[in-house]
Formats: C-alpha cells, structure tokens, sequence
C-alpha cells in the first residue's frame, strides 16, 4: 500500500514537473515573439543602412537617408511591436473577421462589405499620386520584409486564433482612414435612433429629448442625445499665437478623445531623413505621422461633428420589390454579390443592394420603416474621388502654414477641425472635409429623408471657401473642442446638433485668465478636471444653500468646486443622483428607449425638469413633484452607494466605481489570463471635463467604467519642436509579453509627459542585403 502511494506520489511530481518545464519552455518559446531591438538584419527593401534607436520605453527613432527607406523603417517597426493589431484592422475593414473569429463577428463583416469599404481603401490606391504610391509601396515592403525575415513565435494572439498573417498590401494601409472615417461620423445610427424614439414617446418628449434648444443653465450650448456624442467623438485642441507665448513661438496642444483599450491607438515615433524631421504619433499599418511635427508645421485634429450622412427611404415599386421609385421612374437596385468566409462553419453568400443615394443599409437588420420601403445610406466618405491619403501626406511635407492650407483642400473624409501653427509664428484652424450641400433639409437632418422624390437630394458638397476656417490673431488663441465653429452670420448647413461646448469655455478660460503661456500651463489644462455643467445642474436643482446645514451629503456637495478628483466623493455623489435622477424622471416615458438614449444629457434633463410633465411617474397612482423625484434620486444615491462601500460618506471616493480598464481584444475573453493581463485604473475627469473621462452610465450598480479618453495628450512649443511632449494611453508594444504593453499607463493617467528622441538604450541596424 505504501509503495503504491509512493509510486503514485512519485508519478504525480513527475507528470507536474514535466508541465512545468513544459510551461516554462512555452513561456521562452513564445519570448522570441517580441522584436530584435540591438544588433542588425540583413533586408531586402532598403537603399541604405536605416538605425532605430528605442529610449527605455521603447519608443522609436529611425533614421534613415530618404523618405522611402524612412517609409519601410516604420512599416518594419510597427510590424515588429503591432502586428496583429495592423492585421485585425485590415480584416475588420475588409470584412474578413469571420474567417478567423468565427460566426460571433459575421454582423460586422457584413456590415463592412455592405459599406464597401475595404474597395473604397483600393479605389484610393489606383488614383494615388506616385508619391503617396512610392511611400505605400515602401511602408508595405518594410511591413513584409518583417514577415518574411521573422524568426521565432509570432505573436501570441496568432496561435489562440490559429492563423498567420498575410503579405501586407498598399490598401490594408488605407482601409485605416475609411475606418476612421466611420468611426467619426454617426448621423446615419443618429436618424434611425430619433425615428425609433419619436415613435415610443409622446410628442412634447420627443421635442424635448432631441428637437429643443438646451438650456445655458446645464451645458452653456447646443446638447444632442447620446448617439450624437458617442464615444468616438469628441477631442481638444488649440494653438497659441507668438505674442501671447512666454517663448515668443506659437504653443500647440491636442488630445484626441478615442475608446481606452490595449494595444493603444497611436505609436509614438521619431523620423529623421535629410529631407526633414516628424515626432509625433503614428498609426499603426499607415505610414505618415498623424498628429505632430515636422519642425516646420505642427497639425492636430478634433471631431467637427458636421452631418455627412444621411438615410433615405426608398419606396419599393408595388408588386416589383427588385425595384424603387425615383423622381425619373422606376429603377432596379444595383447589386452586387460577395462570400464571406467563416471558421468552423459554412460561408455566407451576402447580397448588397444599393439605390442612387448609396448602400441598402436596412438589409443589416433593424427596422426599415414600412414593409414597402428600405433605408439606403448617403455618406460623402463613400463618394468618389476621395484624397484624404494625398492630403496627410502633403500635411506631412508641408513646409509652411500656407502649404498646409492647400493640403487641407484633398482632405475630404472624415470632417475634422484642424488647428495648426508653423514656425513663423502663423496659426488657425480649418474645418477640412465634405459637407453634403442639400437641396432641402428634411427634419433638421435628424430623421430619414423621402428618397422618391428627389426634394432633399445632394446637389454637391461645400467648396472649401465656404467651410469654418480662421488664421489666427498673433496676441491671442484658437481652440476647438468638438464644440460649434461657426462665425457669427454664416449660413450653409453643417449640423443641427453641436455638442456642448463646456470644455471649449473652459480651455478658452484658462487660456485667457494668464498673459503669457508656456507648456506647464498647457499641461495643466490638458489635465483639468473641472466639470462646470455638472457643478451647475447640482447646485441649482438640488437646492444647497438651503439645505446643507441640516445634511451632511449635501454640505459635501455645496463645498465641492467641481474638480472630478479620484479621492473625493462629492464627484461620486453628484454623478450618481444625475443617474439616477434621470431614471427616476424619464425611464417611466420612455419604456424601452431610455438604456439606449441616457448619456449623460444633463441639458435635455434640465429641459425635462423645467417642463415638468415627466415628473409624475406614470406607473404609480400617486401624483409625484418635480422636487419629489429630486429628493427620491438622492435617497437612491444614498441607498446605492451605501450597500457598494459602506455607510461612511467620507469614505467613498470617485476613483471607486470610476476606473478605466485597459482590456484587450482577444485576451480579455481568456479566463484568468485576460484579468491577469488587463489594467484597471481609477481616474479622474468625466464626461464634461478637459481631461475627458467619459463613463458608461450604470445599468444596475453604481460602477461607473471609464471607456473613453484623451488616448493621447501632445504639446509643442515651436521655440524646441524638438522637445515635443507626448503622454500615451497604454505603451509601444502590442505583446502582453512586453515590458512596453502597458508601462504608460499610470503617467498618462497621472498628467506626466515625456519626449521623444533624447537618446536610446538600444539600436537595430536594417542593412540592405548584399546585391548578388
């Protein structure tokens, strides 16, 4: 009995420790999936020697001796830390997700073949210039000349999904900007949303929820629902003239507003040619800085949010449902027919069919209005002819503001402000892209349009001269904030529905309440957390001055200033009974439709409050007051907030429930490894302040996931170009295995910058191969 234990006990330890060194030996193996960082490799692609030095963060320096060896230099070096991310770009903008993800993701490749948008990228390869040509070429030769000199493990999520990667093509790269481009316009999401609600609300809700204008009180501008400001959209920038600058040089800062996730959007890099030098971010898969410097011109980007898409019903022909009516007749649907594989099932034959106004979008699913008519989508990213890749490019070679000026006229989708300065001291701003022009509005633009009978066509889209654009004054400063743009008097139609402008108020505030600027103040203000609309709506509506001294919560809240600090709790408090004040007030209304529109629209429940018909709750015999249901939130809040931490007011903090997860979009479905791997960070701001902190609404508890945010923070002080600073969401790398996955992260949360380029603790030498 005892030998047989012995022998099972002596089995045991050797099945554990041959897991072990099993474990172990796969943990080195997988290892060699990170990037050679010292020494050299022989490629084919290069004309000369190209070096890459990497500082201790990993960020990247290439320098090489012209553009198109820079071009390659890149294209290896974002291979090297990003490839799979690069790769599921491509896939999902070509709709090919199913072929390695499965059935899960087959609505979504849908969608994108619907969209086209992936032939859309290849239209802009066949019309490209030979230089944005030869700097594609050369990005995708370096991209593969990585693949096909790549040695060791790939990356992991390559083995969890059981595929390896294909040759990089010139469109992979531009499928980026379509993504982009539909990332940053929601109209069409928008019209379907309004029509959904003003069919399950009463009239004056409808009006109310989306067709009023706001009150100053809450949001000092014109607020939209939700869908208007999803996540995706929103970003600050501004530029500072010379004479207000304590350098004398214009000052630049942006920090885009993207979805928080790991790997990070952006890759930060340092190019240095003959020619010129860039520092700033790029994007991994294209081969240009995106938001930076060149050290002639610096350039950034926020949202305009201009209505570029519009849904147009399409009257089916009675008894001919292969066709719609027109203003000249009945015409067929113009189809086309592709395959879209799926792993570990049979493929999917998909039919797109599309009318004169664009893509049948309601064939995806959802409601198309009646039985007798479709929705198709009109979006000028879809329209033909679209330069936005030539234009980034000449933005990169632009030696002046003036040349960057003319760069901006190709710039076409999707509709951005960009603000930039130069090195003679000129700054401004231009509202860059197309703007349908219509013959008619339809409903403010924020309901599908009739399509038969032509009233509410395009007829064309704005010429630049008609866009918002201003040079800046010498003495003072620009800024945008997703915020509306337009000078006093002007008349074509952008928009109906400009988000608040409480961080352009309070980026202009802080910019105007100082003489001079330097990049300390600049910092400072890119890290503010001041939420003003928030402050606003909690001391009018809960009335503090009258009621704190008899309670403590509300002495809290009539001694908070605003600030949307992780360590406090007035924040918590405040954002918690808005929650749940506007459940209280509206989620009787609105049944269904109240998860899919609450966003944080403290302007339209201000409205609601002042109206007061939708203070009386619906479902209970009892008559309830506008300040009833105020009280009855707060005693929510209470309740809530006591069953998550405990009844001890002074204990409870805003970085409690508001925490930014970092997950990633594989591993996070892995058990154990996904946590392992995520980062989860309490952080300051909100949904209104500067240094954006955008959280979900709570559904049931009182957690409030930080998901959306200054991904990037960037300042320049053209008197050093060169001493740019940078603050990334996550790290350079792509490999959970890295050092550099997610080593940014506690200094981007915290406000804490850093250069690019001061020197490298490791050097790669790309060596042209031997001609034979």
């Amino acid at each position: 009995m005892v030998k047989g234990l012995r022998w099972l006990l002596r089995v045991f330890v050797g099945i554990l420790a041959f897991v072990i060194v099993l474990g172990i030996g796969g943990f080195l193996w997988l290892r060699t999936s990170l990037p050679l960082t010292d020494g050299t490799i022989a490629l084919n692609g290069p004309a000369a020697e190209i070096s890459v030095t990497r500082d201790e963060r990993g960020i990247a320096t290439i320098n090489a001796q012209s553009s198109a060896d820079a071009y390659f230099a890149l294209g290896f070096v974002h291979a090297q830390e990003r490839l799979f991310q690069m790769d599921a770009m491509r896939r999902l903008g070509a709709g090919r997700l199913s072929e390695v993800l499965g059935a899960d993701t087959l609505e979504t490749d849908r969608l994108m073949r619907t969209l086209g948008l992936y032939r859309s990228a290849e239209d802009q390869v066949r019309a490209a210039s030979p230089a944005l040509k030869a700097a594609l070429d050369a990005y995708a030769a370096g991209v593969n000349a990585f693949i096909a000199a790549h040695e060791g493990a790939w990356p992991p999520e390559f083995y969890l999904l059981n595929y390896r990667p294909e040759p990089w093509q010139p469109a992979d790269s531009l499928v980026w900007g379509r993504l982009m481009a539909l990332d940053l316009s929601n109209n069409w999401q928008a019209e379907v949303s309004n029509r959904s609600l003003r069919r399950g609300v009463p009239d004056y809700l409808f009006n109310l929820l989306v067709a009023s204008p706001s009150p100053a009180r809450a949001q000092n501008g014109d607020g939209a629902p939700a869908w208007r400001q999803p996540l995706s959209e929103a970003s600050n920038s501004w530029v500072v003239g010379p004479h207000k600058s304590a350098s004398g040089k214009p000052l630049i800062a942006n920090d885009p507003h993207l979805g928080l996730a790991l790997p990070a959007t952006w890759y930060l890099a340092r190019i240095e040619t003959p020619e010129m030098t860039w520092t700033g971010a790029t994007a991994p898969g294209l081969p240009f800085v995106m938001i930076g410097s060149n050290g002639h011109v610096a350039w950034t980007f926020t949202t305009t949010h201009g209505d570029t898409q519009d849904l147009f019903e399409e009257k089916l022909v009675t008894g001919h449902p292969d066709r719609y009516e027109t203003p000249d007749g009945p015409k067929p649907f113009d189809i086309r027919r592709e395959t879209i594989a799926i792993k570990g099932a049979p493929e999917v034959e998909l039919t797109i069919r599309s009318t004169r106004h664009g893509p049948v979008v309601s064939d995806l699913g959802g409601d198309p209005g009646t039985p007798d008519t479709v929705l198709a989508l009109s979006w000028t990213a879809l329209l033909p002819g679209d330069r936005t890749p030539e234009s980034i490019l000449a933005m990169n070679r632009a030696r002046d503001a003036a040349a960057l000026e003319v760069a901006l006229v190709d710039f076409h989708a999707p509709e951005q402000n960009v603000v930039y300065a130069d090195a003679e001291g000129v700054t401004g701003f231009v509202a860059a892209g197309r703007v349908p022009e219509r013959r008619a509005i339809f409903a403010e633009s924020r309901l599908p349009a009739p399509g038969w009978s032509g009233t509410y066509d395009w007829i064309g889209t704005l010429p630049m001269s008609s866009l918002p654009q201003l040079r800046g004054d010498s003495g003072d400063f620009l800024v945008t904030a997703n915020n509306d743009i337009r000078p006093l008097g002007y008349r074509p139609f952008i928009t109906a529905d400009w988000p608040e402008d409480g961080r352009a108020k309070r980026i202009r505030s802080l910019l105007g309440a100082k003489d001079f600027l330097d990049l300390a103040a600049m910092q400072a203000i890119q890290t503010d957390n001041h939420s003003a609309p928030l402050l606003a709506f909690v001391r009018h509506w809960l009335d503090l001055a009258e009621q704190a001294q008899a309670d403590p919560d509300l002495a809290m809240l009539a001694a908070w200033d605003g600030t949307m600090a992780r360590d406090q709790a007035a924040p918590l408090i405040a954002t918690i009974w808005v929650d749940r004040l506007a459940k209280r007030l509206l989620k009787d209304e609105m049944r269904g439709h109240f998860a899919d529109w609450w966003f944080w629209q403290l302007d339209r429940l201000d409205a609601a409050l002042d109206d007061g018909r939708a203070c009386d709750d619906i479902d209970s015999p009892a008559k309830e007051s506008c300040d009833e249901i105020v009280r009855a939130a707060l005693d929510d809040t209470r309740k809530d907030l006591a069953a998550a931490y405990g009844a001890d007011t002074t204990k409870w903090r805003w970085g409690d429930s508001h925490r930014a997860p970092f997950n990633h979009p594989v591993y996070r479905h892995l058990p154990l490894i996904g946590d392992w791997l995520a980062a989860d960070l309490p952080t300051d701001g909100d949904f209104f302040s500067v240094n954006r902190g955008t959280s979900m609404p709570p559904r049931q508890d009182v957690s409030l996931t930080h998901v959306h945010g200054p991904g990037l923070r960037f300042l320049m002080d053209f008197a050093a170009p060169d001493k740019a600073l940078f603050a990334l969401a996550g790290g350079q790398s792509g490999n959970p295995l890295s050092p550099h996955f997610a080593d940014g992260l506690a200094n981007w949360r915290d406000g804490l910058y850093r250069t690019i380029g001061d020197g490298g603790v490791e050097q790669l030498i790309l060596q042209p191969t031997e001609a034979p």
